[in-house]
């Protein structure tokens, strides 16, 4: 399936560019970050602590072992803070 990836913050910054379009067969987050962390050094930065980031799939707030099927966008960034 082809899925639109939106990185934030720093995120963002370690990969280089704020989205990119992959071909993957990923069944939930988890597997696509493995995916990622395989294509360079910067993904490999950006996603080392998997335990500092969240997830939106098609703009919904979901966990990293969420099915991604059907997905047309996965969004990564760090944990928000509000008040």
């Amino acid at each position: 399936m082809t899925v639109e990836i939106l990185y934030f913050a720093w995120l963002r910054e370690r990969i280089g560019h704020p989205r990119e379009t992959v071909q993957t067969e990923a069944a939930t987050p988890r597997a696509l970050i493995a995916e990622l962390v395989a294509q360079s050094d910067g993904h490999a930065a950006a996603f080392g602590d998997i335990a500092a980031l969240r997830c939106a799939v098609d703009q919904q707030l979901t966990d990293l072992d969420a099915p991604l099927a059907g997905a047309r966008e996965v969004a990564f960034f760090p944990p928000m803070t509000g008040g």
